[in-house]
């Protein structure tokens, strides 16, 4: 199939593609503005301490200084959050996690900034942390915040929970805190305006949350905080959080001058979310012929020491805790906690990826009691359309999730390895480091099948707003597409576009930089864009048609322009036993691994990965390929690899030295299937397709390697010392 330049459903070439292939892209780090300062933030070192002393003046002295802010400083409200306004601007006297900003410095160089901020005398009075999530439940437990360390308790219950079943296994399982690890680090500029107002240029998720907290603190009102869409070096959840954004604004503000920040990578570590480190323990049980009879989970989610996205993450994992299963009896209970760690909050997966771990190993742990094949078993309980959920949500559209399973188990296996004579060192564990050429190597196979809801959840208000502008431009009909949608590398633009030329039949098509000036798109998030503002392009597009049913008959001085505000249908709450139609719509992938394991040396290679994908519309095939891809190389991260390492709330490993991230000779070869079943609710019938393969591809890698040395392997990421039994 050729590149098409058309419409939906055509492989679309993106854009930016070249630009970015050729380096030639401007990313948010690369903004300038003349007689521009430079920010930059001193940090505590302390997962908890008391600050007792604090001169500026040092920092000051330096030729080139232009100011040394604290929190004293904040002219509005102290405090944000992008749920609940818990985290100080700047530290409040009490740092609760190591990397809490204390005070922001303006300078004249980058360099004579940060030696500005090694002056800043800063006394601690430094405090016990409270590292142990499991301990933050304790009410007897030190207090991180005065309400207390839970930041939510889920309780999703259905049917009889102690339905007897004929065979019963239990674990327990823990995940990593794994970094969103985006190539662009957080910067952007700040450029106070005439009006008293700042004009911010940033990279982020959502343009219009940022600009209410940005605001609210600045103490103006939000039409004086103006928000554009800066080029975006990667996402995945944790551009949704503040970073540098009050920050800047502030010395902005304060200098009468543009200000620009940029991290570097180890603040980068330090200056946004990650995923939820988590600690699991469930129960299923069974009848002889593998039909779940009830399923039980104990889940804790480490928060950190903000709320940040928690109480919908521990929803998430609350609510999808069972898989994409049909059982009857569940009881599910859910806690996300505050402690002195690192701040947590979204993260590809956002929730369901934690406990998929988890149920995914227990349904290995069942298979290999009743002595079934494991993708069998998972056939066997597979839901469909027309399930119930534990929430009592019925499944409304397409859940293919036996023939997901069935299509990757049938798919082709890679061959067997050669014999040494032949052998390529890069197929091996170790690869060219030359640790083995065969000898301890053994092969093992396994399978994994997530599901994800898809847009905002619980009631919440999810709407996208976009207009659509059709006239003639040399003659010729042009439109003009405009909308808050933060591109963070995602593909929307393209989307939009195709939606465009679908529906008006007009080629010339420009998306305008995403802002605040038109209302708000929602975030880039929650697999969510595709459908809402995909959605509001649509609607606004047939909105155009309507009063131009021929562009192409359009007089010169005819402009025909749209504005549509469309949100999906409603979602309801959960009451207090975890029920309700929560949920707007849920994706579903499976993958099957084949992993080679050197049992001697504890190294895996990652022969392949097969996946099967249900994408409702697959929009533009080759953006989809590249989210499926994309997906499953983060959910290989995290089942090898990736993690922040933690130790009493100091981190140990804030550099991409250090973090592991797969790289292209980590990543196998994909065979990937999808499948095209419409969802009737949704625009175009798609259905969100980024997330679902990070979310079976890691149980999937585990459960291979489990196969292949016999480990339980409950802990992700697996480590080398897991498989050479030097650790428990």
């Amino acid at each position: 199939m050729g590149v098409g330049t058309g419409g939906v459903g055509e492989r679309v070439l993106r854009p930016d593609g070249a630009l970015k292939a050729r380096g030639e892209f401007a990313y948010s780090s690369d903004l300038w503005a003349d007689d521009m300062v430079w920010g930059t933030t001193l940090r505590s070192p302390h997962p908890h301490a008391r600050i007792t002393r604090f001169d500026a003046g040092p920092a000051l002295a330096i030729p080139g200084v232009y100011a040394v802010l604290t929190q004293a400083d904040v002219p509005g409200h102290p405090r944000y959050g992008l749920e609940h306004a818990d985290q100080p601007v700047l530290c409040d006297g009490i740092a609760r996690y190591q990397g809490e900003p204390v005070a922001i410095v303006a300078a004249d160089h980058p360099e004579t900034a940060r030696r500005a901020a090694a002056r800043i005398v800063v006394g601690y009075d430094v405090l016990e942390p409270l590292t142990d999530p499991r301990r933050a439940i304790d009410p007897t437990a030190p207090r991180v915040h005065p309400d207390g360390n839970v930041v939510r308790h889920l309780t999703v219950r259905a049917g009889d929970p102690e339905a007897p079943g004929e065979v019963v296994v239990s674990g327990d399982y823990e995940v990593g805190m794994q970094d969103q690890a985006f190539l662009g680090p957080e910067s952007g500029l700040a450029v106070p305006a005439d009006d008293g107002g700042v004009d911010l240029y940033v990279a982020t998720q959502w343009l219009h949350v940022d600009r209410d907290q940005v605001a609210a603190c600045l103490g103006l009102a939000p039409d004086k905080v103006r928000l554009t869409l800066a080029g975006v070096g990667g996402a995945f959840g944790a551009r949704e959080d503040l970073s540098m954004h009050v920050h800047a604004c502030l010395l902005a503000l304060h200098t009468g001058r543009p200000v620009k920040m940029v991290y570097s990578r180890e603040e980068s570590f330090f200056g946004h979310v990650h995923r939820h480190p988590a600690r699991l323990h469930y129960e299923h049980a069974a009848t002889r012929d593998g039909r779940l009879t009830h399923v039980k989970a104990e889940i804790i989610l480490d928060g950190g020491a903000y709320m940040s996205s928690t109480r919908a993450v521990v929803a998430n994992a609350a609510t999808l805790g069972v898989g994409p299963y049909d059982v009857a009896n569940v009881n599910i209970e859910c806690w996300g906690v505050y402690t002195n760690n690192p701040p947590c909050g979204a993260m590809r997966g956002f929730g369901a990826v934690q406990v998929a771990f988890a149920y995914e190993s227990q349904m290995d742990l069942l298979a290999a009691e009743l002595g079934m094949d494991p993708a069998d078993l998972r056939v066997v309980n597979a839901m469909s359309e027309g399930s119930v959920m534990p929430t009592g949500q019925v499944v409304d559209s397409a859940a293919p999730v036996a023939e997901l399973l069935e299509r990757v188990k049938a798919a082709p296996l890679p061959p067997a390895s050669t014999n040494e004579a032949t052998f390529d060192l890069r197929e091996l564990p170790g690869g060219v480091a030359n640790t083995t050429h065969g000898e301890g190597v053994v092969r093992g196979v396994g399978y994994g099948i997530g599901i994800k809801n898809v847009c905002f959840s619980e009631a919440f208000d999810d709407y996208a707003t976009a207009s659509v502008r059709l006239e003639k431009v040399g003659g010729v009909p042009a439109v003009a597409v405009h909308t808050a949608a933060a591109e963070v590398g995602q593909g929307l633009v393209t989307l939009l576009t195709q939606i465009v030329r679908t529906e008006l039949g007009v080629d010339q098509v420009t998306v305008l930089p995403a802002d605040t000036g038109i209302g708000s798109a929602g975030s880039t998030s929650a697999s969510r864009q595709s459908y809402m503002t995909g959605g509001a392009v649509l609607a606004a597009c047939r909105a155009v048609r309507a009063r131009a049913p021929d562009p192409a008959a359009l007089d010169d001085a005819t402009v025909v322009d749209e504005t549509v505000e469309w949100r999906h249908r409603p979602t309801a709450p959960l009451d207090e036993h975890g029920q309700g139609n929560a949920h707007v719509q849920y994706a579903f992938a499976a993958h099957r691994a084949v992993v080679d394991v050197d049992t001697e040396l504890g190294l895996i290679k990652v022969v392949e990965l097969a996946t099967a994908q249900d994408v409702g519309k697959a929009m533009n095939p080759d953006g989809v390929r590249g989210q499926i891809i994309g997906g499953s190389a983060q959910g290989l991260g995290l089942a090898l690899m990736e993690e922040v390492q933690v130790v009493d709330g100091t981190i140990a490993n804030p550099s991409f030295t250090d973090y592991l991230i797969p790289t292209i000779l980590d990543m196998p070869p994909m065979q990937v299937d999808v499948l095209e079943l419409a969802d009737p609710h949704a625009p175009y019938g798609l259905r969100g397709v980024g997330e679902p393969p990070a979310i079976s591809s890691t149980p999937a890698i585990v459960a291979a390697v489990r196969a292949a040395t016999g480990h339980g392997l409950t802990r992700i990421p697996v480590r080398p010392e897991h498989l050479t039994g030097t650790t428990p």
